[in-house]
C-alpha cells in the first residue's frame, strides 16, 4: 500500500521568508558575541520550515534530514501540531505540578496504553529523563533490593545518554567526560552487543564491593554511529536481568516515538525494559521528556523527584497531537516504507563508491552510512558538501553520516535526498 501524507508536498518556491527585513540583518558575529560557544555551528541560520523543507535567512531551501536531530517528528509547521499548541496556549500553558494537570494525565494514559509501561514521569529533555531513570534505579536498589554497598549501573561503550554530570558519566565515551571530573560514581561500561563481556562484568562486580543494579542500554546507538541492537544479545540481557534481580533500562530518547518504524525501539528486540526514557520526538520539537516504568519498580514518592516545567499543559498537548497523528495517519507505515527506500538508495551509493563506504545500517528513519576508516574523508566534510547542495544531514561520529528526516517525509523527497547526496559526494572524490 502506498502511503500518502495528510500534508501535501509543497514546492519550496511557494514560500518566502515571512519578514525578509528582519532576518536580513542577522549576523553570525552578533550571535556569537552573546551566545556561549557550546556548539560547532554550520554557517547557516534557519528562518522557517514547512514539512521536510527548511529555508535559511537568505531564502535558500534545504531538504531537512536532521529534523532537529530526530526531534521534529511531524516535520515543520504540521497543522495538527500548530493547532494543538495554538489552542492550548490560549487556555493554559503552565501550572505547577502542585495541582492536577488534565493534559498531563491524558498523555500519560496514552503512553501507558501503547507501551509496556505502567507509570510516567514528565520532564523537559532526554538528559532529564535519563537522570530520573538513574535516580529511580538507585532508590529501588537501596529500598527494595536493600543494597548495603554501592549499586552500579552498567552502560555500553560508545553510548550517549546526555550532558548533565550523571548522564555524561553514564555515557560510555571519554570525549564527553574530559575536564568534568570528578564524575558521578556508580557506573561501569561494557562493549555494545557483546554478551560475553557483559556476563563477565556482572560476575566480576557482584564478587567485589559493588553490585549491578541496572543495565542501561540504547536499543540502537544513535550518537555512537547508528548501531542497531542485536536481537540475541538483548534477549540474553533480559535473561541476565531476570536471573539476578537487575533492572533493564532502555534509553529511547532518539529511537522512540515511531522513529524506527515501530512506536518504541524495544519492539524490534523482542524484550521489554523495566524502565525506559523518551524525549526528542515525543512532542515534535516542543521541549518534553518522559521516564516510564513498570509498576513493580515505581518507588518514587512525593519529594523524591520533581520538575517545575515537566508535564506542563502546552508540552503535553503537543505530545498528544504528535502521538495521535502518528497513529491516526498511519505514519509507521510511511516510516517503514521510506526507510527501506532510503537504505536502498544509500546501498546504491555505497556500491558506487566501494572504497569510500563500508556499511548502510539502521531501522525505519534512523539510518547511518559508514565511511571507510582508510578514507581521509570525514562525515563533517560530506555534511558540508551536502549542505551546499541543499540537503541537511548530521554526523554520528567522524565516520558515520546520519539520516533522520521527519516521519512525514515523502517518496519524492527520499529520492531527491539520495540524488543530492550523490552529487555532493562527487564534488569530494
Amino acid at each position: 500500500m502506498t502511503y500518502s501524507p495528510v500534508v501535501e508536498s509543497v514546492e519550496p518556491q511557494a514560500f518566502a521568508v515571512t519578514d525578509p527585513s528582519s532576518v536580513a540583518e542577522f549576523k553570525t558575529a552578533d550571535f556569537d558575541a552573546y551566545v556561549m560557544n557550546t556548539y560547532g555551528r554550520f554557517p547557516i541560520a534557519i528562518a522557517r520550515g514547512q514539512g521536510s523543507t527548511l529555508w535559511d535567512t537568505e531564502g535558500k531551501s534545504y531538504l531537512d534530514f536532521v529534523a532537529g536531530i530526530a526531534t521534529c517528528t511531524l516535520g515543520h509547521a504540521h497543522p495538527a501540531l500548530v493547532r494543538a499548541v495554538s489552542d492550548q496556549i490560549q487556555k493554559l500553558h503552565h501550572v505547577s505540578n502542585l495541582y492536577y494537570i488534565p493534559e498531563q494525565g491524558e498523555l500519560a494514559k496514552w503512553i501507558v496504553e501503547h507501551s509496556c509501561a505502567d507509570r510516567v514521569f514528565f520532564c523537559n529533555s532526554g538528559a532529564e529523563a535519563n537522570e530520573a531513570a538513574i535516580k529511580l534505579v538507585r532508590k529501588y536498589a537501596h529500598t527494595v533490593l536493600d543494597f548495603l554497598e554501592q549499586p552500579v549501573i552498567l552502560t555500553a561503550k560508545a553510548s550517549f545518554h546526555g550532558r548533565t554530570l550523571a548522564t555524561i558519566t553514564a555515557t560510555g565515551q571519554p570525549k564527553y567526560q574530559q575536564y568534568f571530573d570528578p564524575l558521578v560514581p556508580g557506573f561501569d561500561y561494557v562493549p555494545y552487543n557483546d554478551i560475553r563481556s557483559l556476563e563477565n562484568k556482572v560476575a566480576d562486580l557482584d564478587e567485589g564491593n559493588s553490585r549491578v543494579a541496572a543495565i542501561f542500554l540504547e536499543p540502537l546507538q544513535g550518537e555512537g554511529g547508528v548501531r542497531p541492537g542485536d536481537l540475541a544479545y538483548f534477549k540474553r540481557v533480559r535473561e541476565i536481568c531476570d536471573q539476578n534481580d537487575i533492572l533493564l533500562v532502555f534509553d529511547e530518547v532518539q529511537v522512540g516515538v515511531g522513529r524506527t518504524g515501530k512506536l518504541w525501539g524495544y519492539e524490534h528486540l523482542g524484550v521489554e525494559p523495566d524502565i525506559f526514557t523518551s524525549a526528542k520526538g515525543l512532542a515534535g520539537g516542543v521541549p518534553i521528556g518522559a521516564m516510564m516504568c513498570k509498576k513493580f519498580c515505581d518507588v518514587f514518592e512525593p519529594g523524591n523527584h520533581a520538575s517545575t516545567f515537566g508535564g506542563n499543559p502546552l508540552a503535553c498537548a503537543a505530545g498528544l497531537a504528535v502521538l495521535k497523528t502518528i497513529a491516526g495517519d498511519r505514519l509507521l507505515d510511511n516510516v517503514q516504507a521510506r526507510g527501506e527506500q532510503l537504505r536502498s538508495g544509500l546501498a546504491e551509493i555505497k556500491n558506487q563508491y566501494p572504497t569510500l563506504f563500508t556499511e548502510v545500517r539502521g531501522w525505519g528513519l534512523i539510518n547511518g552510512l559508514e565511511i571507510s576508516a582508510e578514507s581521509s574523508l570525514t562525515s563533517v566534510e560530506i555534511v558540508k558538501a551536502a549542505m551546499e547542495q541543499g540537503l541537511l544531514l548530521a554526523p554520528a561520529g567522524p565516520k558515520v553520516l546520519r539520516f533522520v528526516p521527519p516521519l512525514v517525509v515523502t517518496e519524492a523527497e527520499i529520492t531527491q535526498a539520495v540524488e543530492i547526496l550523490r552529487q555532493a559526494i562527487a564534488t569530494l572524490v
